[in-house]
């Protein structure tokens, strides 16, 4: 029987945080439907400085965070760019592949460590339950499969990335696949929502993780209630909490796309074994 080995980067910086909970919970219910022996082991990356060694694991996901994702100079940051750049260039030259998410901060750290775009602060700060839209690529990926155009995803961020160079993603061989909402009455440019870095690697802007739950308790900071109500209205804001548990919402997402990231790591990992016994 293989071994699957799951590692968890907590980029929380020892902030609570309702997202890392729910990816917890994500991985421990495919470690319980799995007939293989699946392991799990949490680092914490900003606050102790803890880095998997990619030898050791199979599968990565790498969680959201608060704070700025540019580089501040702290001992982390150099570590998980090496870490990114490891998966990405191990994967390019071996058969046994290394599967990595990449939520939110960390989907902003991976943009602008690999120079795809503009990185910067929003003028307010966006949290809801938010529709997103598929691009064209988009609408072949496969993670996103089942879910409708647009589907709904959690939005916590203070920061967007905007104004992607196509270049640099065709030299990389990347894809935007996701876009923020169409907002007619505003002059802004779309913000890219998700992107597959890979065939192994893939992040979003969003929170594929979040659960009604963990909407709930959010909302419970005065500061995630405030930005819903200047981004929506009070009636807006009200509609939401009504529907935060509707199952075609954040409940689908949430049982699509990481399962289905999981569930896909989980049969290229034992085909491999298959290939090499």
């Amino acid at each position: 029987m293989k071994d699957i080995r799951i590692a968890l980067l907590d980029m929380n910086n020892n902030h609570v945080n309702q997202g890392f909970k729910n990816i917890k919970e994500i991985s421990e219910a495919f470690q319980q439907s799995t007939e293989e022996n699946v392991s799990i082991k949490t680092f914490d990356v900003r606050f102790k400085n803890e880095i998997p060694d990619i030898k050791d694991f199979d599968i990565f996901i790498s969680s959201g965070g608060p704070g700025d994702p540019h580089k501040e100079g702290f001992e982390w940051e150099d570590k998980f760019a090496m870490f990114l750049d490891e998966i990405f260039e191990h994967n390019k030259y071996n058969d046994d592949k290394k599967y990595l998410f990449l939520i939110c901060h960390s989907f902003q750290l991976a943009s602008i460590h690999w120079e795809l775009g503009n990185i910067n602060k929003r003028k307010s700060y966006s949290f809801g339950v938010m529709p997103i839209h598929k691009t064209e690529e988009g609408e072949q990926e496969f993670l996103l499969k089942n879910l409708p155009d647009p589907f709904y995803g959690v939005d916590s961020r203070a920061y967007q990335f905007i104004e992607p160079d196509h270049d640099r993603f065709e030299e990389l061989g990347m894809k935007i696949v996701a876009i923020e909402k169409f907002r007619p009455h505003i002059n802004l440019e779309r913000a890219i929502m998700a992107i597959r870095f890979s065939a192994e690697i893939f992040g979003t802007q969003f929170h594929p993780e979040a659960n009604p739950a963990g909407m709930i308790e959010n909302l419970k900071d005065e500061k995630n209630k405030e930005a819903m109500v200047e981004n929506f209205g009070m009636e807006k804001y009200l509609e939401t909490i009504d529907r935060i548990d509707d199952e075609d919402k954040i409940i689908l997402t949430q049982a699509q796309i990481l399962p289905r990231f999981l569930q896909f790591a989980k049969k290229n990992i034992l085909k491999q074994i298959e290939v090499t016994a």
